[in-house]
């Protein structure tokens, strides 16, 4: 893990505050931040390219018969490789996955349909079993039998959806309103307002078989205790597999059910190896109530998220980020006047006395929304800006360009002439362009540009809902370093993935790829990354000349394709390679 040098206070407050927020996507998450981005990337280091070449291309290729072998001996290419290539993004990997249904777990074994049956369950084993051993080894099945059954779960989610519909999920806007009006829901349930159970006949029907004893016995109790603690946990499985499916791998529900199941599990075969440390535990009462609540605030914060993905990707254009922002601080306020006893819900014991653990949770919480307030103003709060909008949406910004507004470009004032129009699609991107950088947004266009201006084409593959976009602009494309390298020395071409708008009718066409008819201006974009750039998964950038050439080094290589590198001076010796290599 590569540890931030700075903002680590911002981090912490972060990593407290959002233990189920994370799972969205950010990919980028604090457990996600701290590591090199290659969790939302795919490297290409070691791959050899082919220019394939495309309408724009062709331009620059003199001789015909070249063109047309050329062209012959690509689609012959991609025909094979379509069957090898992945066909969406995979931005968090297994083990992140793994690791998130870990916390999951642990977090659900001290809510109060868990945590009150710890002792009474070791108490059992212990007692029936007759001696220690026995008891051990009917605790080690009872935990294999909740893993089994979760595993199970993660499996059928997996089958049933398949991985290209998995991935898919990410940007598809019904399913981000439903994930939406679910999380809703969970954080409702939390909050106390209903609980959500499976029937009481299911339980009462495995409750009797877990008497007849033996393995199928305990088995049975391990799926009672599943069935009976779902008001629970039911909430934290559906965050895990929301994200899981949408932002994951194939087998990402399953991973992601192995690690909260082996965290539910291990309490019960630890207290049985060692019976006397149960004394230890505190005592069930209010506070198991209080973290379901803090959950409950968390999952609404979290729900907001995927609103966010559907307004941007759909031009939607109603929720800005002060809008976001100003929800997250309403809920961040009531969670820390709950915390402090300050308001309580129905269901909630008073709280007599303010314990040492409220005390600093309430002081991380009120912290995190103090650092949110100056972003109602357009402060850039880098620390989750993956998490937010982005600050093109803000109506009222006063953050500074970085260099300052009227720094004078040191580049030369390059014509654009007239016949290459207005930029195409511009209107669809003002909700993610960044200020001060002068961006295009077509592939054909950008090569007029290109040869107009005399500069390298800058490919940023990126997307509306691609959080480690979000975090290099705001942390990287920042620097003052980098900002004026790619508003004076390069024709910027950001090319949105995920955008549904359709093309029109004459510009649709089946892809030679993948076979698949594209019809809206992402997947167009997306059938380019893919076919030409052997990738799937943003950002990408990609230096071109004039030509739409990949760009040499010294040795006379092809300077290869970049994914995410929150390193700036990593990420400017690339840009600088580029400029460089267009200057021979």
């Amino acid at each position: 893990m590569k540890l931030l040098k700075k903002g680590v206070y911002l981090r912490v407050i972060l990593a407290t505050l959002m233990v189920l927020a994370i799972f969205c996507s950010v990919g980028s998450a604090p457990a996600l931040a701290v590591q090199k981005s290659k969790a939302d990337t795919v490297s290409t280091t070691d791959v050899q390219f082919t220019d394939i070449p495309t309408a724009a291309d062709s331009i620059a290729i003199r001789k015909k018969a070249a063109d047309s072998a050329a062209k012959t001996q690509a689609a012959a290419k991609q025909k094979t490789q379509s069957q090898k290539a992945p066909s969406t993004e995979k931005p968090k990997t297994l083990w992140q996955i793994f690791i998130f249904g870990l916390l999951g777990g642990f977090t659900a074994v001290i809510l109060p349909c868990i945590y009150p049956l710890l002792p009474l369950t070791v108490s059992f084993f212990t007692k029936k079993s007759g001696s220690r051993q026995k008891a051990i080894g009917q605790s080690l099945i009872y935990g294999v039998s909740i893993i089994i059954i979760y595993v199970t779960l993660g499996l059928l989610i997996s089958i049933i959806f398949g991985s290209d519909a998995l991935n898919q999920l990410a940007t598809n806007g019904i399913f981000n309103i439903f994930f939406f009006l679910l999380l809703i829901v969970f954080g409702m349930s939390f909050l106390g307002a209903f609980e959500i159970t499976l029937p009481s006949s299911l339980a009462n029907k495995l409750d009797a078989n877990a008497d007849k004893g033996g393995l199928a016995g305990i088995f049975f109790m391990a799926s009672t205790l599943v069935v009976v603690s779902f008001s629970c946990t039911g909430p934290i499985i559906g965050t895990l597999l929301v994200d899981a499916a949408s932002k994951g791998d194939r087998l990402g529900p399953a991973i992601g059910m192995f690690g909260f199941a082996l965290a539910l599990a291990l309490p019960f075969t630890i207290f049985a190896l060692f019976p006397s440390a149960l004394k230890s535990l505190p005592k069930s009462g209010g506070w198991l109530n209080s973290v379901k609540v803090v959950l409950g605030f968390l999952e609404l914060a979290f729900a907001l998220k995927f609103l966010s993905n559907v307004d941007l990707a759909y031009h939607w254009n109603w929720f800005d980020r002060e809008i976001f922002l100003s929800l997250w601080i309403a809920i961040g306020l009531l969670m820390g006047l709950y915390l402090i006893g300050k308001i309580k819900f129905s269901h909630d014991s008073d709280v007599s006395y303010l314990s040492i653990p409220r005390a600093f949770l309430a002081i991380v919480v009120f912290a995190f929304v103090i650092y949110m307030i100056p972003g109602l103003w357009g402060a850039p709060l880098k620390s989750i800006s993956a998490f937010l909008p982005p600050e093109a949406t803000q109506d009222f910004n006063l953050s500074s360009i970085p260099g300052g507004a009227a720094a004078p470009s040191s580049a030369p004032a390059a014509v654009i002439p007239a016949s290459i129009g207005e930029k195409k699609y511009a209107n669809n991107y003002t909700r993610i362009k960044t200020r001060g950088l002068d961006s295009w947004y077509d592939y054909d266009q950008a090569l007029q540009v290109s040869k107009a201006t005399h500069k390298p084409i800058l490919i940023d593959f990126t997307g509306f809902n691609c959080v480690n976009c979000r975090k290099m602009e705001a942390n990287v494309w920042s620097d003052p370093g980098v900002f004026k390298r790619l508003r004076d020395d390069f024709v910027l071409l950001q090319l949105v993935v995920d955008d549904k708008a359709s093309l029109d009718v004459k510009d649709q066409f089946v892809s030679t790829y993948s076979g698949k008819k594209i019809t809206t201006l992402g997947g167009k974009w997306s059938d380019l990354e893919a076919s030409r750039f052997n990738s799937n998964s943003q950002p990408l950038y990609v230096m071109l000349d004039s030509d739409g050439n990949f760009l040499k080094d010294a040795t006379g290589k092809d300077i290869p394709t970049s994914p995410a590198d929150y390193d700036i001076a990593s990420y400017t010796k690339f840009l600088d390679s580029g400029i460089a290599a267009f200057k021979k």
